[in-house]
């Protein structure tokens, strides 16, 4: 498949309230990179919707009431938030939309089945982020040039930045690298690449530290790719320690073909 066709295929947005979705086509794709946890290995998944930008302060603020962010502005990724209130906002936002609620709040469990809203599996968010690239950038010349579609240490001034600003990947998505580093699903385990299922991993059925992707305005180039694994304690969000570099964007299932 041709660089035209997938971004022909998926720049398909749909508008819910303030937050903007894209679809993400199946496919198959090679998984990993060069790091010893990241062993590549091929993955199948299914179509998913995604949010185009990272989640926002606005829209984090609208639906909880609350806005934990230390670096403040409407249009800046929310930030400084445990794992446990990314599945607390999912929640909310399916609530408010009619859907049905992914997560059992107490455990932590997601009812994949449901329309509402969820984080992504790790899988997901890889397949997404590379976008139909096979290289450890989704972006023409790399790491060289990885001002253009990131905010990370070399240019971030050490905050945050508006949503958005940067280039898009070939689905249309933002800040996949850089601004902040995104919560997924799954648990992580370094040797999970090995065991894992080819057709829509979800990871682990347990562990001690989720999964998170992207690097952050607060990263150096180097530590930054469509394949780098980033992991931490859910409850961390503690600014002292410097988590205000750790954000989120929901997913949900793709429409049923009618």
């Amino acid at each position: 498949m041709t660089s035209k066709t997938w971004l022909f295929t998926a720049l398909i947005g749909l508008s819910l309230g303030a937050a903007e979705m894209v679809l993400i086509p199946a496919g198959t794709f090679m998984m990993g990179g060069n790091a010893p946890d990241a062993k590549p290995h091929q993955v199948e998944i299914s179509a998913f919707m995604m949010d185009k930008f990272e989640v926002t302060q606005r829209e984090y603020r609208l639906l909880t009431g609350e806005n934990p962010s230390r670096f403040k502005g409407d249009d800046l990724p929310v930030e400084r938030l445990r794992w446990n209130e990314c599945l607390r906002y999912c929640n909310l936002r399916s609530e408010k939309e009619g859907l049905k609620p992914c997560y059992d709040l107490k455990t932590g469990a997601c009812d994949f089945t449901a329309d509402g809203y969820r984080l992504p599996t790790e899988a997901e968010w890889e397949y997404a982020c590379r976008a139909g690239s096979t290289g450890e950038f989704f972006n023409n010349g790399g790491q060289r040039k990885l001002d253009e579609v990131a905010w990370f240490r070399n240019n971030s001034k050490e905050t945050t930045h508006r949503v958005g600003a940067k280039k898009p990947n070939a689905f249309g998505l933002f800040d996949m690298y850089g601004n902040v580093a995104e919560w997924c699903g799954d648990y992580y385990d370094p040797g999970y690449y090995e065991k894992s299922p080819n057709k829509d991993p979800r990871g682990p059925n347990q562990g001690g530290k989720r999964v998170l992707r992207g690097g952050s305005w607060k990263d150096r180039g180097k530590n930054i790719s469509s394949s780098i694994r980033m992991f931490d304690d859910p409850a961390t969000a503690d600014i002292c320690q410097g988590y205000d570099t750790y954000g989120f964007r929901c997913v949900k299932n793709a429409p049923e073909a009618k």
